[in-house]
């Protein structure tokens, strides 16, 4: 099959943008991680700060940066490309206006009823602690706001979107870091001076960094030709289609999430640390995702959204399948690399002041199980979109079904066997079940795509990913043996050995002549030039 060179070449294009700001916010998210790793270690306070930050993140993804997005992208391309300047602006003033009312309720709802919030999160032993769960129940309190400012901030990034613009958005949760970093960390101190737990100036730091995220993106908004009509209509069309896309989706994009509220219950009944090693993986694990998996995603949607609107069919299957093919490229090798350098790369990141070797060991465990399901997760992100594109999020909430109770059964064959590492490799699991449902449905919804093309670009990727597994397996005694002269060594030789093996892999994938990954680098070469 050949490729339409300009779909996947603004595919590309797109993509090494949003890459290069999710980036950024990607290591200011280590940044913030390490604040906390050196700050809190691994147990009591950190353990109920992820308890409390569980459901506030969890209902981000149930109607901001998730399932509201995407719906919204796909309305707003469709009246942007069909109904007129005026019409487009009425909606989002709308939806705008609706979101903030309906969500402000909810807030006011999860800080009225936080402790049986935090009772339904926890396990009987978690409860045995009065002191964490007191504390656990004071940071959902706190915390809860982020939703409502993290859901408009959705709202602004799919107007954006749409209108070509995706390096500022995609840069938005860079603010959101900065805050809680900055914020949280002098709150932090000021608090733990004065008797008050420092946790709770992270927590107040989550809160800085959401205002952050959102009005970091008003100034490019206003460059744009918007406009703002508030209005509640409840009748209109439009805030109907994007409800009617939410409903079902609110589980179709958020299984994940769902697992790992699920995985927090059966975490807190294992050594106590676990949630906390569980956390740091995870977080460090969703670098890779989201300057791959999530960068393809955010740029594919307008375009799916427009070729869907128009009927263009045959160029919609082909953005599909490239994007696809792109996500493989990128994410394979980044598995292979996160399962050979685990432990040196969350030794270097998160090994500083309470946080120790054990938690180091531990933490790197927990990575290598959440990588094997790496390109299951970021697959998903590029399949889901094309369901918003044709209108039909049934098929994702039968998906996320099937991943949770994926879940679910492999948590309970291995907990006993694996302790904390169950629920890394069940997330893993479970991703993986709903990219093969959601594959095979799309084949049956789209009437097929070249499978052929998909199994050659893997094919290519696949053998890329091994001459890199090679040279870095041929080159690790040089590794350890170079670690052991202290950080700095360490660091610089983690830098030598991602850069080359990023390098062989490269190469290779350039020499194979993947039409994708050539794109990509050529359009990421040009942005930096």
């Amino acid at each position: 099959m050949q490729q339409p060179a300009e779909d996947t070449s603004r595919i590309a294009s797109s993509a090494s943008k949003v890459s290069i700001a999710v980036m950024c916010s990607r290591v200011l998210g280590l940044v913030r991680e390490q604040a906390f790793a050196i700050m809190f270690g691994a147990g009591f306070a950190f353990d109920s700060f992820v308890v409390a930050f569980r459901i506030p993140n969890l209902l981000r993804d149930l109607f901001g940066e998730g399932a509201l997005s995407a719906a919204f992208v796909t309305v707003f391309s469709d009246y942007d490309e069909t109904r007129g300047r005026e019409a487009t602006w009425k909606l989002a003033g709308n939806v705008i206006v609706f979101v903030t009312i309906l969500l402000s309720f909810i807030t006011l709802l999860g800080i009225l009823f936080a402790d049986k919030i935090v009772l339904t999160l926890v396990d009987a032993d978690f409860e045995k602690i009065p002191d964490k769960v007191a504390l656990t129940h004071l940071l959902t309190m706190i915390m809860f706001p982020f939703l409502l400012f993290i859901s408009l901030s959705a709202v602004v990034m799919g107007i954006l979107n749409t209108k070509g613009r995706f390096f500022i958005p995609a840069l938005a949760s860079s603010f959101f870091n900065l805050g809680s970093i900055i914020g949280g960390v002098t709150l932090a101190f000021l608090l733990g001076e004065n008797g008050q737990p420092s946790i709770v100036g992270m927590a107040i730091g989550t809160l800085i960094g959401g205002m952050l995220q959102l009005g970091g993106q008003l100034p490019s908004l206003f460059r744009t030709d918007f406009t703002f009509m508030p209005r509640l209509d409840l009748k209109d069309p439009g805030l109907h289609r994007i409800l009617k896309l939410m409903a079902p989706a609110v589980f179709g994009l958020a299984a994940l999430q769902i697992n790992v509220f699920i995985n927090t219950y059966f975490a807190s009944s294992l050594q106590e640390g676990s949630i906390s090693w569980l956390n740091y993986a995870f977080r460090f694990f969703q670098f890779p995702v989201g300057v791959f998996g999530v960068a393809i995603s955010v740029a594919a949607l307008p375009l799916l959204s427009r070729q869907a609107a128009t009927k263009d069919f045959t160029r919609l299957k082909e953005t599909f399948t490239s994007s696809l093919t792109l996500a493989f490229s990128l994410t394979i090798p980044a598995t292979v690399g996160l399962i050979l350098l685990a432990d040196p790369i969350i030794r270097i990141i998160f090994e500083h002041g309470n946080f120790s070797a054990a938690d180091t060991f531990k933490t790197a465990e927990a990575l290598r199980f959440y990588a094997l399901g790496l390109f299951a997760y970021a697959s998903v992100k590029v399949m889901v979109p094309v369901f918003y594109a044709l209108d039909d999020t049934r098929y994702p909430v039968v998906g996320s079904f099937l991943a949770v109770a994926a879940n679910i059964l492999i948590i309970l064959l291995t907990i006993t066997s694996l302790q904390h590492k169950a629920m890394a490799l069940s997330i893993s699991g479970a991703m993986t079940a709903n990219f093969l449902f959601l594959g095979v449905i799309l084949y049956w919804k789209l009437e097929g795509f070249s499978l052929s093309y998909l199994a050659t670009g893997l094919g290519k990727v696949l053998a890329a990913a091994i001459v890199m597994g090679i040279y870095l397996n041929m080159m690790g005694a040089v590794l350890l043996w170079w670690m052991q002269k202290g950080f700095f060594y360490e660091l610089l030789g983690i830098i030598f050995f991602v850069a080359t093996g990023a390098a062989v892999y490269g190469i290779t994938l350039y020499l194979v002549r993947l039409q994708e990954f050539k794109m990509l680098v050529d359009k990421m070469l040009g942005k930096v030039k």
